[in-house]
This record gives C-alpha cells, structure tokens and sequence, in this order.
C-alpha cells in the first residue's frame, strides 16, 4: 500500500465577526505581545483593518504595522518587511490580505529570527528554521496561502522564484468572511476561480493525489461552484462569501498535498510577461487545458462534473468535455478576460509564452497528459 502524505495548519479557525475578538484569540494561544502585521495598503484604505487592529490593542497586544506589501511582491519589499519585523522585536507575525500579505507574513515569519538571507531560501526545504508564530487571515478567497507551505517572490522584471517548506505552513489560520464583504465583483471572479483551478488540478494531479486530497479538492469546488456568481452579483451576501472563503481554504489544502499543474504552468508566464493577475491567467487557460488533458483525464474530471453540472450525461470523455463548457460559460458569465488576444497579447507573443511555460516542469509533471513544446503551442493558440 502506498504511503499517503497530508499536511496542513494545525488549527482553523472560521466565523463570521473572528475579526473582532481576534486579541482574545491570539492572546489565548501566544505567548509573546508584540505583534508584526502584514497587509497592502488598498486593504489599510477599506478601514475593514480597525477591528482586528484595536482587538489586538484591547488584548494588550503592540501591534508595528507594515502596508507596503504589493501584488507579486518583489525581494525588496520582503527584506524590508524583515528588517522591520527585527527592528520592531515582534515575536508574533500575522498575514492580513490577498496571498501576497500572506506569503510576505510567512517569509518574515521564517527569515527574522534566523537571519539567514532569502535568496538562500528560493526552493524546496531549504529553509534553516526556526520561525516566529504565524497567524494568517485572509480577506480575499482565492489564493489559499492560509493552508499552503509555499510564498513566492518576484525576483526580476519577468521572474518569479519560490519558497516551499513546511516551516511556511501557519499556525492558526482566522477565516472570517466578514472581511470578504464588498469586494469588488472583478476580483471575486478572478480569485474564485483561481481556487476553482486548485481543486480541479489537486484532484488530477498526477503523482500525489491521494484520498486526503481528494476530498478536499471536492468540497471545495462543491462549496465554490455554488457561491461565485452569488459572491459576484451580491458583495454583501455572507452566506456566499462564507462558502467561498470556507471553499478557498479547502482548495489551498488540496493543492498543498496534491500539487498544481499545466493550467498554472501556462498561467505563470501569461502573469509574468504581461502582469496579468494571476486568477485572470488561469481562467484564460482553463479551458484550453480541460480540453487538451479530456482523454486522459476523462474519469476524474466526470467526477467533478457531477458536483457541478449533475445533468451531464454520456460517457466520461462527454462529461469531461462538459465540464469545459461548464467553465468556459462560467468565465464568460463573471465577464472576465476569454482569450489571450483580450488582455492585449498578439499572436507573435505566443512561441515565447510556449518557451516560458516549458520553464515550469515542476507543474507540469503533474500534469495527467505530458505537455511537450509543441503543445504549449497549441494550447496558447487555442486561448487566443
């Protein structure tokens, strides 16, 4: 029998209104009282940031506050985050935001104690330990850094390395989907189906799917597909954003265990080349890469099928392929971007991204089809 390997944070806290006893929380739970707060400044502007700030003053917590967190954060802003967790003396970090407070929040967490340099860092395990405590919160439900061992770094103009260990992996991850009310319906959509994209990859991933996984990966799509055109047309409706926070979560699990594939792998340089947002990237290549991975995948993705269209019917390659239409009808409906050419990208840029994309054998050998140069191509093609 096969060994199965599934890691996640030791504890999950979820509930609308966490936000506002977030200082009885930690205060229960840690030891130290001073506390970094990762967050972007977009996100200091909405003032949903004053609950858990003046909790955290109520509990007795210091609270230095960083907002200089950017999408795809660059090593500057991470090593000045650092420098300042340091100069502040904090001895609890906590990630408030999008995946990018998140993944910067972990690595401050990992590189202030040790003092070991992050470009020594970039990879698997390699990581010298030990951490600070680290609480993550996050306010949109996309990403799942809550529940994942990785952050990624912009290292270059079109570069991007990553950090993968367990030590990354939080202590207490606070999902309160008060924090997702009002987001705008643009970013519900692209962070939602960013998540969408987590769970259907972990669920086909090809070398560490596993039972565990599995089920994450469906009860977070279950979760999702119910919830996004809700989230969407209604900012304000908790049940939806609770389903989608609850869902994304899920989906960072699975994706954790049972790692991403060609959609992401194709997504990256679409992101990396143009400064796409990232959920953005993947919906222009979800379907494309459902279709080109339908036969070999036929079986898994009629299961999925079944959470998200039940009336699906023929054999597992029809349901399969019914399970791209499902998504391509679904991105249409949240008016996102459908082809490359709509995001600007002409068709000379297409061999480049296909080149780019070969870059990422980390994703794609996870891929259930093998993804060779040509195919990139071809898949490019097909989404522009």
């Amino acid at each position: 029998m096969n060994l199965t390997e599934f890691r996640s944070v030791p504890e999950i806290l979820f509930g609308a209104g966490l936000a506002r006893r977030l200082g009885d929380v930690l205060a229960r739970r840690c030891k130290g009282r001073r506390v970094f707060v990762a967050t972007d400044a977009g996100f200091h502007g909405t003032g949903l940031l004053r609950q858990p700030l003046d909790s955290l003053g109520e509990a007795g917590f210091t609270v230095t506050l960083f907002t200089g967190v950017v999408a795809d954060p660059p090593t500057e802003v991470v090593q000045h985050a650092v420098r300042c967790c340091r100069d502040a003396d904090c001895d609890v970090v906590l990630g408030v935001g999008g995946g990018s407070s998140m993944d910067v929040a972990k690595l401050v967490a990992a590189l202030a104690l040790t003092g070991q340099d992050i470009s020594d860092a970039y990879g698997i395990d390699r990581l010298a330990g030990p951490r600070l405590p680290l609480m993550q919160m996050p306010t949109t439900a996309g990403t799942g850094s809550e529940a994942t061992p990785v952050a990624i770094v912009t290292t270059g103009a079109q570069s991007k390395m990553g950090v993968v260990s367990p030590l990354l992996l939080c202590d207490i991850a606070l999902l309160d989907p008060s924090l997702t009310l009002g987001l705008p319906a643009g970013v519900t959509a692209a962070t939602g189906v960013d998540a969408m994209v987590h769970a259907v990859e972990a669920y086909t991933s090809r070398l560490r799917k596993n039972p565990l996984s599995d089920q994450a990966a469906r009860e977070a799509l279950r979760l999702l597909g119910r919830a996004i055109e809700r989230a969407c047309e209604d900012g304000a409706d908790l049940h939806a954003r609770s389903d989608m926070l609850l869902g994304a979560m899920l989906a960072g699990q699975a994706f954790a265990n049972a790692p991403v594939a060609a959609v992401h792998a194709l997504a990256y340089p679409v992101g990396a080349l143009f400064h796409i947002p990232h959920g953005v990237s993947n919906a222009l290549m979800l379907g494309p890469v459902l279709r080109f991975n339908a036969e070999a995948a036929a079986r898994p993705y009629a299961e999925l099928a079944a959470l998200l269209i039940p009336n699906a019917i023929g054999s597992d390659t029809d349901r399969a392929l019914a399970l791209a239409d499902y998504f391509e009808a679904l991105i249409t409906r949240l008016k996102l971007p459908v082809h490359l050419s709509d995001v600007g990208i002409s068709a000379a840029d297409l061999p480049t991204l296909a080149e780019q994309a070969m870059q990422q054998q980390r994703l794609l050998v996870n891929n259930p089809r093998t993804v060779e140069l040509a195919d990139a191509l071809a898949l490019y093609q097909r989404a522009y």
